[in-house]
C-alpha cells in the first residue's frame, strides 16, 4: 500500500504522525512524506535550511519512509502563494507516488501554513483525480490544532485512533533529530509531552499509546 504524508514544515510530518508511519512502514507499507515548506526563513539566519532537511532524512530513516521530499516553499509565507501552485506541486507528487492513504493537517489549525496545506491536500486529492486514494485523513499538530484555527472551522474532533504503542519510541527518536525544534517540558513540542499526549489518546481506546485522526474520507 502506498502512504502519503503530506506537511506544511519540518517536523511536522511526525508530530501528528509519526507513530502511525513507522507502522504503515514496519506492516510493509511504502511511505513517502512531502514538507512545503522550507520552515525556516521566518524564524532561523541563513543555513537553516539545510540543517532541516538534514535532519528530516535522519528522521526519515528511523520512520523507515521510502521517500522524502521538500518543496522548499516560503516559511510562514504560503498564504501569499495562489492556491492552484500549491495545488499543482502537491498534485505532481502525488501522480508519482499513486497513494492508497494520505495524511495531512487538520483544517482547523490555528498556524496559516498548515491552514494551506490542508486545504490545497483536500483539492488534490478530489476522488476523481486520485481514484484509488481509499482513506484521507487530519492528523493533530501539537501547539496548533488545540489552539483553533479561523471562525467556522471545525475543531479537531477524532474519530480514527492507531495504536502506536509498538512505534512511539520511533517517533520521539525521529523527532529528536529535529534539535531545533526541540522544546523543553512542558512546552506541547517536548519529547515528554509528545509521550504523554500518546498515553492520553491511547486512554481513550484502551491502549498504552495512539495517535488521533479526523477523517476527511474515506472509501470502502
Amino acid at each position: 500500500m502506498n502512504v502519503v504524508v503530506i506537511a506544511a514544515h519540518p517536523d511536522d510530518e511526525l508530530l501528528g504522525a509519526g507513530g502511525t508511519l513507522a507502522k504503515h512502514a514496519q506492516s510493509g507499507d511504502t511511505v513517502h512524506a512531502v514538507i512545503c515548506s522550507e520552515g525556516a526563513t521566518s524564524r532561523y539566519a541563513d543555513g537553516m535550511e539545510s540543517e532541516l532537511e538534514a535532519a528530516g532524512r535522519r528522521a526519515a530513516a528511523i520512520l523507515g519512509l521510502a521517500s522524502l521530499r521538500f518543496l522548499r516553499l516560503p516559511d510562514q509565507r504560503l498564504d501569499a502563494l495562489p492556491l492552484v501552485e500549491v495545488v499543482q506541486r502537491l498534485e505532481t507528487a502525488l501522480e508519482e507516488f499513486d497513494p492508497e492513504v494520505v495524511y495531512t493537517h487538520a483544517p482547523g489549525d490555528i498556524n496559516a501554513d498548515h491552514g494551506v496545506v490542508a486545504r490545497a491536500v483536500r483539492t488534490a486529492c478530489r476522488p476523481y483525480r486520485f481514484p484509488r486514494l481509499r482513506r484521507l485523513a487530519a492528523f493533530e499538530t501539537p501547539s496548533s490544532s488545540e489552539w483553533g484555527g479561523p471562525p467556522g472551522l471545525p475543531p479537531f474532533t477524532p474519530q480514527l485512533f492507531i495504536d502506536i504503542t509498538a512505534t512511539l519510541d520511533a517517533k520521539i527518536a525521529a523527532f529528536e533529530c529535529y534539535a531545533s525544534e526541540v522544546r523543553p517540558w512542558p512546552h506541547p513540542r517536548s519529547a515528554r509531552a509528545l509521550r504523554e499526549r500518546a498515553a492520553t489518546w491511547g486512554s481513550l481506546i484502551g491502549r498504552a499509546a495512539a495517535e488521533p485522526f479526523l477523517l476527511l474520507r474515506e472509501t470502502d
